[in-house]
C-alpha cells in the first residue's frame, strides 16, 4: 500500500523561503550601496574638476596683479 500524502517539494519548506528571502535582501541592498556609492563618486568628480577650474581662474586674476578687479570696483554705472 502507498501512501496518499507526498512529502511537500523542498521549495515549499519554511527554511528555503526564509534563505531565499534573506539572499533577495542582502542582494537588494548591495545593489543599492553601490548605486549610493556610484553617485558619491560622481559628485566628488565633478566637484574636483570645478575645483581645478576654479584654482586656474585664481591664477589668472593673480598673475595680472589684481587690476582686473581695480578696474571693475572703481566703474560706476549710471542707471
Amino acid at each position: 500500500a502507498l501512501s496518499a500524502q507526498t512529502e511537500a517539494p523542498f521549495y515549499e519548506e519554511w527554511w528555503f523561503l526564509l534563505v531565499m528571502a534573506l539572499s533577495s535582501l542582502i542582494l537588494i541592498l548591495l545593489v543599492v550601496f553601490a548605486l549610493v556609492l556610484h553617485g558619491q563618486s560622481k559628485k566628488y568628480k565633478n566637484c574636483s574638476t570645478g575645483k581645478t577650474i576654479s584654482n586656474v581662474e585664481e591664477s589668472v586674476t593673480l598673475d595680472n596683479g589684481g587690476f582686473t578687479a581695480l578696474e571693475l570696483n572703481s566703474r560706476h554705472l549710471n542707471i
